[in-house]
């Protein structure tokens, strides 16, 4: 069991969900000029605000769905009856989302949620006792607090900054996606100091302020408008500098036991029974991986690679058999699972042949059995419906790449190969000469495949309104409307909140 997760349970058996609730008092049994009093108590002051990270990967939070489903590499088809879901999986790789859209909605909630959270907090902390150790626990806070507030910035631009729940507006108004970006890399900036200079992979440390403010400055530009690759440079030597190596094995970070790899700089610490929210194979394997994997649930046949990122890969990087699941299966005594639809032996072609499928225009096998499923999170034998890996937010391999994008951008082509050359060796590839940024951008793709980059990295690299399979004009997408970089504001929020359809104040 996960350190962190032990805390978390105890901490909240000692104080039963208090600090989530404004009605209720903080110190029912302690008075506030003793507590805390211990190391443990004040370890568990910032625990609340970690707890909104779990909803952030399934649909309760959306915001990996929507990072992935929404690119080039991912997508979630339509096999005849299923999949469609009112349409909201097509709707969001083909950018034709609306503002009353489920992703939309659920990633608005929760992001403001974390947000709101983290402020709770901080207005409890602020009415205990002064000291050091109090005001420590603040800033690691704050800096989380700055975490949920780059996600909502990068994915909806213009939003209400609120750092009080004491005297918050009733009806804020949005402030400009700069002037979030201005406050954000102050606040965590002049908190750094405060923060630990441990590798604690489930808190903010000073190398997770490091990597939050690289991921800032690197997109400095789509966020303000004028490019700071310098600063991203400098926060990136800051990141490359602290206790982390690459793995081995292109698929070590990603093990069911990967909380101690040495390439994970921030990461929630999903757990299959008391820290649930990571469901990623329930949502790829194919109805009959169960019985690969002896998994006491069925999957649900969905998510898959799009065929185009699949084609990326070289037919000898180690990436395709440690990301991808295709070809013929077998259940776990090594026989060949036979498909409940077809009757032939099951064999997962990894070319999805489109997105929508009905069976009136596909075979049955077409609409079962295509498309590559996801296989870079390990699942172990007898996998429940949660995961237990952790599911790296920041990790090492991003910054390398990162690295060779601010020395191309600084400087020109072939800058950056060192970098990016260390990570195609350990992928079995040939190492590049004068790399450009396009190719940058889909070793990027290959590398970092569905951990939560892809949209932000199109976007950055101008290429998030192109054309790409499945989605388009010519097939009721979206194609060349830069108003898709961002997400609307939900209906919901701004029926309760008109001041949210109204510019930034």
């Amino acid at each position: 069991m996960k350190k962190i997760l032990n805390l978390i349970i105890l901490f909240f058996l000692l104080i039963g969900f208090s600090c989530t609730n404004l009605d209720e008092e903080i110190f029912d049994n302690l008075p506030g000029d003793v507590y805390p009093e211990n190391s443990l108590q004040v370890a568990g002051l910032s625990v609340n605000a970690y707890l909104g990270m779990k909803d952030l990967i399934d649909d309760n939070g959306w915001w990996f769905l929507a990072q992935e489903i929404s690119s080039d590499e991912f997508c979630a088809p339509t096999r005849d009856a299923d999949w469609f879901d009112g349409g909201k999986w097509l709707n969001m790789h083909k950018h034709s989302w609306t503002n009353d859209e489920e992703g939309v909605n659920r990633m608005w909630d929760k992001m403001w949620s974390g947000v709101t959270v983290c402020n709770i907090t901080l207005d409890q902390m602020r009415q205990l006792p002064e000291s050091e150790v109090i005001e420590a626990k603040m800033k690691e806070v704050e800096v989380m607090r700055s975490f949920y507030y780059y996600l909502l910035m990068d994915n909806y631009g213009d939003i209400p900054y609120i750092t009080s729940t004491a005297d918050a507006p009733e009806k804020p108004y949005k402030i400009s996606r700069e002037a979030v970006f201005d406050s954000l890399t102050t606040t965590i900036e002049n908190n750094l100091s405060a923060l630990k200079l441990i590798d604690k992979k489930y808190l903010a440390t000073r190398y997770m302020g490091f990597a939050l403010l690289a991921k800032l400055y690197i997109n400095a530009e789509v966020y303000t408008g004028t490019s700071k690759w310098a600063k991203a440079d400098a926060y990136i030597d800051s990141v490359l500098a602290g206790p982390y190596s690459l793995a081995t094995k292109v698929g070590d970070p990603f093990v069911t036991d990967n909380e101690n790899s040495s390439e994970i700089i921030f990461s929630i610490p999903f757990d299959e029974d008391t820290y649930q929210g990571f469901r990623l194979h329930m949502r790829t394997l194919h109805y009959h991986h169960n019985l690969t994997y002896d998994m006491p649930v069925g999957p649900w046949n969905g998510l898959c690679v799009t065929p185009t990122h699949f084609d990326t890969y070289e037919s000898n990087d180690l990436r395709k058999a440690a990301y991808f699941i295709y070809g013929p299966q077998y259940n776990s005594s090594g026989n060949q699972i036979i498909d409940g639809g077809t009757k032939q032996p099951l064999v997962i072609d990894p070319h999805l042949p489109a997105l929508y499928m009905t069976a009136a225009d596909f075979t049955v096998n077409e609409y079962r059995n295509t498309g590559a499923r996801v296989g870079k999170y390990e699942i172990k034998m007898g996998a429940k419906e949660n995961l237990s890996n952790d599911f790296p937010l920041f990790r090492i391999t991003d910054f390398y790449l990162m690295k060779a994008e601010t020395e191309i951008r600084l400087g020109g082509p072939g800058d950056g190969d060192s970098w990016i050359n260390e990570i195609r060796e350990r992928a079995d590839v040939s190492i590049w000469t004068g790399a450009t940024l396009d190719q940058l951008l889909a070793e990027r793709g290959r590398e970092l495949f569905c951990e939560g980059h892809r949209r932000q990295d199109l976007i950055r690299y101008g290429k998030f309104t192109n054309i790409w399979w499945a989605k388009g004009d010519n097939q009721g997408g979206v194609a060349g409307d830069p108003s898709v970089k961002t997400f609307p504001i939900p209906k919901y929020a701004s029926d309760a909140n008109p001041n949210l359809l109204l510019d930034p104040q």
